[in-house]
């Protein structure tokens, strides 16, 4: 089959698509799938550089998502047929012709989304959902801060945290700022001359942030706590801004707050199932009635997988890049 290769870490210039790449099979509760398209995100520029490999016994192939139609069934599944069109949240295997991967983390298409498009709902929407509503509990009334709000991911927060009643505050880059707040943002802080921690008191009337789902890491971890409301929560999901920060206890005790670091890849595939799962059932009616877009910045062919890359690198982007694998 074909597929992406990476021969040795470097460059977006080091990705080849090989056309004798070995076809897996799918083994017990395990689905394989027809891939139509995969998505590009930040995580698979990192494992091509050799800073993020993949968990034992996943594919080395990289892609974290895909969608496309159900080509076999392994032992014991039953709640697919081969035919079905789905998507899929996939520990590696994405940039490739055919993926297997476990049952529980194949989802329907929602009502209304194209396949294309498909491709890229599965690991933004269950990195949000597992993070802000699952782990750091946000309920109707909080106000979340999310950081790179133009992102896939980010993009995704705010339209989910809007519909779900809470108030929305972002970073972005001044070009984005009115994409932010079309998708629901209240406020958006220019990370590049703004100051979040000032803004977001201010435009609460000093009570912070009561959830921040941040994807920079140390650099902003100081001013992540700093921003809390009282029993506030950090999420770090990324370390675009480097692995270490200083925290300081004495600004995170009297708020009584946490912080929180997690990774959705590595997780075990009954967690991931359960992920799945509750996606399915709070987010999917959402896409599905149009409250939640999921929106496509490019659409390119596996062939132009090393300019995909690039993109993703060079930032200002919104949304999703897509990877178009068998279309033409």
């Amino acid at each position: 089959m074909r597929a992406v290769v990476v021969e040795e870490p470097g460059g977006p210039e080091v990705l080849r698509v090989a056309d004798d790449v070995a076809e897996p099979e799918a083994g017990p509760g395990e689905v394989l799938l027809e891939v139509r398209a995969t998505a590009v995100n930040r995580a698979d520029t990192l494992q091509r550089r050799g800073m993020y490999p993949p968990p034992p016994g996943a594919s080395d192939i990289i892609g974290l998502e895909c969608s496309g139609t159900v080509a076999a069934l392994g032992e014991g599944v039953e709640h697919l047929a081969v035919g079905d069109e789905v998507c899929a949240l996939l520990a590696g295997g994405g940039y490739a012709e055919r993926v297997a991967v476990p049952a529980g983390q194949v989802m329907p298409v929602p009502d209304g989304v194209d396949l294309v498009t498909a491709a890229g709902i599965a690991e933004v929407a269950c990195t949000v959902w597992s993070n802000v509503f699952m782990r750091a509990g946000l309920t109707a009334g909080d106000v979340l801060l999310v950081h790179g709000g133009s992102g896939g991911i980010g993009s995704c927060a705010i339209q989910l945290a809007a519909a779900y009643d809470a108030r929305v505050a972002t970073t972005a880059g001044a070009a984005s700022a009115d994409y932010c707040r079309d998708l629901g943002a209240g406020l958006v802080v220019d990370y590049r001359t703004g100051d979040f921690v000032a803004e977001v008191k201010e435009w609460t009337d000093g009570h912070g942030a009561d959830v921040v789902l941040d994807n920079m890491g140390g650099a902003y971890l100081p001013r992540n706590v700093d921003v809390l409301a009282t029993e506030g929560r950090v999420v770090v999901i990324g370390m675009q801004g480097g692995a270490k920060g200083e925290l300081d206890l004495s600004t995170l005790l009297p708020k009584r707050a946490s912080v929180h670091a997690t990774s959705l890849r590595g997780r075990p595939p009954a967690e991931k199932a359960e992920i799945c799962a509750q996606v399915v059932e709070h987010v999917w009616p959402l896409i599905s009635d149009g409250r939640v877009r999921i929106h496509v910045e490019d659409v390119l062919g596996l062939d132009d997988v090393a300019r995909a890359h690039e993109r993703m690198e060079t930032g200002g982007h919104r949304g999703k890049i897509v990877l178009d694998v068998s279309g033409s």
